[in-house]
């Protein structure tokens, strides 16, 4: 279910994409918006649906019934 590898690899290029545009931040909060947006923007382009969600969906809700809300 889970396809982490492309998506890690997406959002490290853009995290060293922004790196590369601007490498000295005024401050950490500064840096936290900046990868907070990058990080908006690069979920966006995830837009692939999921194989067999219904399928894993009802099997997590049997395992964790109380995090699962209805």
């Amino acid at each position: 279910m889970i396809y982490t590898t492309n998506a890690i690899e997406s959002l490290n290029s853009t995290y060293k994409r922004l790196n590369r545009q601007r490498s000295i931040f005024p401050s950490d909060t500064g840096l936290l918006k900046a990868l907070y947006l990058a990080t908006q923007i690069a979920t966006k382009k995830w837009v692939y649906p999921l194989r067999n969600w219904g399928n894993i969906y009802g099997e997590l809700s049997i395992m964790y019934a109380d995090r699962i809300p209805e």
